[in-house]
């Protein structure tokens, strides 16, 4: 092994992992970040420990307690972003990209923070709508309340937002007096592994609130009964194994799943190539494309336009897209840094060229208003008939124009 650490995973209040695996490289040159570790967490052990230890922490304060808990924490890692600036960019990110990620996440500590002291009491109960009559005389009656729930939430997350993915999740659960267990995506643990070792030194938190797992996580899906719950960030295909597993099935275990959102620009056929409109077309497709080097889930798959403007569009886009500088985001003047982790490049690259190789043109015109718009469909398998005129969209279809040269996957 090289000098480079060895991740650790925070399970029942300890920090555990000694001897290194996985190699965890930088995306920006390949040098070795960091290795998961070898060793196995008990997780039996990390339940255990969140549905005792985290439940009653978190039981002992309230709810605007805990929002106040989550403001300070938020304060506290403001004042400590710097070092995760300096880490952030080996993901491959910019300055701006890492802004949304830490800095994004943070905002969702102050959001639900402000949530808690505005909106809820100061009990761990909430009470729900008003009472329900529930006979004909007026003598029976029921109303529904909320109260946390008994287990752990297991927060299984993509690998491009290792920050503000962990964070937007752990806010709202938090808040609910529920302890969780965090899975980050490999690649970029290390990022996720820094945010909870400052959460740790803060002192903030209740023991057993958060725990952390770097690496596998085993049968830890195969432990949980009907009061634990699992979210999951990341593909479709991954999300439809993970809610098949059967112990999920056999215990009614809650299960979420955010996963390939499919995304779109869509240029008015009134929209001329001389408006106002044109030119904000134009700039936030190429902003779609270069943020996080097209790594978002809500990044567009497709620049629909009308086929009267295809040249256009393409030609001023291939211009705009021509000034962006690519490379190491730490340098002064670079806009776009590498687009995935370097042990993935060789298998991303081809999948691209694939992709490039069967791309077809799309440039069918729509019917949409003279705005620019953008579409978010609830990923259907094809598009609506109402919603096209002439020849459906093709699936396959990742380039904006057939002279374009690139693709937006």
């Amino acid at each position: 092994m090289s000098a480079a650490p060895t991740l650790q995973s925070f399970i029942a209040g300890r920090w555990i992992g000694q001897h290194g695996a996985q190699p965890l490289r930088s995306a920006i040159d390949g040098h070795v970040l960091g290795y998961s570790h070898e060793e196995r967490p008990d997780f039996a052990e990390a339940l255990a420990w969140g549905r005792q230890q985290g439940r009653n922490g978190l039981m002992a304060l309230d709810f605007q307690q805990r929002a106040a808990r989550l403001k300070a924490l938020a304060l506290y890692l403001a004042e400590r972003k710097e070092q995760l600036y300096a880490l952030s960019h080996h993901s491959g990110a910019t300055r701006a990209d890492s802004w949304i990620d830490i800095e994004g996440g943070n905002a969702t500590l102050f959001s639900y923070a402000g949530i808690g002291a505005r909106e809820l009491p100061s009990g761990n109960l909430v009470h729900e709508g008003p009472a329900i009559p529930l006979g004909k005389q007026g003598r029976f009656a029921g109303s529904h309340i909320l109260v946390p729930r008994a287990g752990v939430a297991v927060h299984i997350n993509a690998f491009n937002f290792p920050i503000w993915g962990m964070l937007e999740k752990f806010a709202p659960t938090f808040l609910a007096g529920m302890p969780c267990i965090v899975k980050p995506a490999t690649a970029t643990s290390y990022l996720t592994e820094a945010v909870v070792r400052l959460i740790d030194e803060s002192g903030l938190l209740p023991a057993g609130a958060l725990q952390l797992v770097i690496g596998s996580t085993g049968d830890l899906l195969e432990r949980l009964d009907g009061q634990d719950l699992v979210t999951f960030t990341g593909s479709a295909d991954t999300a439809a194994k993970l809610r098949v597993t059967p112990n999920l099935i056999r215990n009614s275990v809650p299960f979420t799943a955010e996963a390939d959102s499919l995304n779109c620009s869509i240029l008015g056929p009134d929209v001329s190539p001389d408006s106002e409109e044109f030119e904000l077309y134009i700039k936030e497709v190429a902003r779609e494309m270069t943020t996080k080097a097209g790594q978002k889930c809500t990044a567009i798959r497709r620049a629909i336009v009308p086929a009267k403007h295809l040249d256009a569009v393409a030609t001023r886009l291939r211009d705009r897209l021509g000034k962006v500088v690519v490379g190491d985001p730490s340098v002064e003047g670079v806009r776009m840094g590498p687009w995935r982790p370097m042990r993935s490049r060789r298998m991303s690259a081809s999948g691209s060229n694939n992709c490039c190789k069967a791309a077809t043109c799309c440039s069918v015109p729509v019917m949409v208003s003279s705005r620019v718009a953008k579409a978010s469909p609830t990923a259907p398998s094809s598009p609506p008939p109402c919603c096209w005129r002439g020849t459906p969209m093709p699936r396959a279809a990742p380039t904006i124009s057939k002279r374009s040269g690139r693709s937006a996957p």
